[in-house]
């Protein structure tokens, strides 16, 4: 079982991960690792903070001579902008720095509050951000790394800005993360970025969908036997920690409500060369909590942030006066970034399932016991 844990401030001195579980024997590319930093930060509407940072990778252990060791790996990233915030989150007593008082509406601002006690809501803030999930996106490209070991390649692409969905498919996957919101359809990616535009203009924010697919995934993994072991619960419960997203569908998901079981099941053929296969796959891959050998497709539906530049209406929590909300240095669109955060959960969901299935110590006992199930997928047809 994968173990990891995250900690650090948005403006704080840095952002770390420690990854328990990882095999012996992964080969690992630190440039890799810092290509999907560089991605996170990626997409028309981030904010200025992303002229800031310049994301790099520092490993402090588990990873000797270009491989993993079996022993936990420990990664940090440096928060570049904490000079400029050296007083704000001083360590020791004495630090400076306004205390904030006026929630933002859509942000854990207030029940932070009212869950610590706190009287600065800085102190929620710092950490609720999702400049944490730098992290996640450092540690999902070391598990992308393992997968790619079996086949497994994961990407992530831009469905929708607001009202505006993508339709046609003009864009060679290769060449999505040369484009403004790594979009598919050219045409609605103009018409996306306008949209985005007419936010910022407003002082507003703007949310979407994004979808994240798994290729390469052979069927069995997670089991039905129990409900936090499906494949599909777990992917949902990483996917839902992604600051912003409030839904979360596999396959044809929300669509399937609307329509009959006739419609919506992918129905099964066989031929000898090929196998047992389907011409459709509205299951997104998973089955009864069970990866079927299909693509695994999720699309994560991004809410707006909620840091706006014309705040919204609250109330001070110290005079309980009506206040207008905090302003603070935030985006207008993430939804390119919560794609690439989403690659990385979903490589940590398979990667965790994968070893869960075929072991844990080392990679040449694990390359074994998966040569030998694809051998027995083979004899079964």
């Amino acid at each position: 079982m994968i173990r990891w844990l995250g900690a650090g401030e948005s403006h704080g001195k840095g952002i770390s991960v420690i990854i328990d579980g990882l095999p012996a024997g992964i080969a690992i590319d630190v440039e890799a690792i810092n290509r999907e930093l560089s991605r996170r930060q990626m997409g028309y509407g981030r904010g200025r903070r992303m002229k800031i940072e310049n994301d790099r990778v520092l490993i402090f252990s588990g990873i000797r001579h270009g491989k993993t060791l079996g022993s936990p790996v420990q990664l940090l990233v440096i928060n570049r902008d904490y000079k400029n915030w050296t007083e704000v989150m001083e360590i020791g007593p004495g630090g400076s720095g306004m205390r904030i008082t006026k929630p933002r509406p859509g942000h854990g601002d207030l029940a932070g509050y009212l869950k610590y006690g706190f009287d600065d809501i800085r102190n929620v803030l710092e950490r609720a951000s999702a400049r944490t999930t730098v992290s996640w996106v450092a540690g999902g490209a070391i598990f992308k790394q393992f997968l790619a070991n079996f086949g497994i390649t994961i990407y992530s692409h831009t469905l929708r800005i607001g009202r505006i969905q993508a339709k046609k498919v003009d864009q060679d996957i290769t060449e999505l993360d040369n484009t403004p919101l790594r979009c598919l359809d050219s045409q609605k990616e103009k018409q996306m970025m306008e949209l985005i535009d007419q936010a910022q203009r407003r002082g507003d924010s703007v949310g979407g969908v994004c979808e994240v697919i798994a290729q390469g995934v052979c069927a069995g993994l997670g089991t039905y036997a129990q409900f936090d072991r499906r494949l599909d619960a777990r992917i949902g419960q990483v996917m839902f920690s992604i600051p912003s997203v409030k839904g979360v569908e596999i396959g044809s998901g929300f669509d399937s409500a609307q329509r009959f079981g006739s419609e919506v099941q992918d129905q099964i053929y066989y031929k000898k060369a090929r196998g047992f296969y389907r011409r459709t796959n509205r299951a997104g891959g998973i089955e009864a909590g069970v990866s079927n050998g299909e693509d695994i497709i999720v699309r994560l539906w991004c809410k707006p942030i909620p840091t706006l530049r014309q705040p919204l209406n609250s109330v001070d929590i110290e005079t309980k006066s009506p206040v207008l909300a905090q302003k603070e240095r935030a985006d207008v669109c993430v939804v390119p970034a919560v794609g690439v955060i989403g690659e990385a959960m979903l490589a940590y969901v398979i990667a965790d399932a994968f070893l869960e299935k075929f072991g844990s110590d080392t990679m040449r006992d694990i390359q074994a016991n998966f040569a030998a199930y694809l051998r027995r997928l083979n004899e079964a047809g």
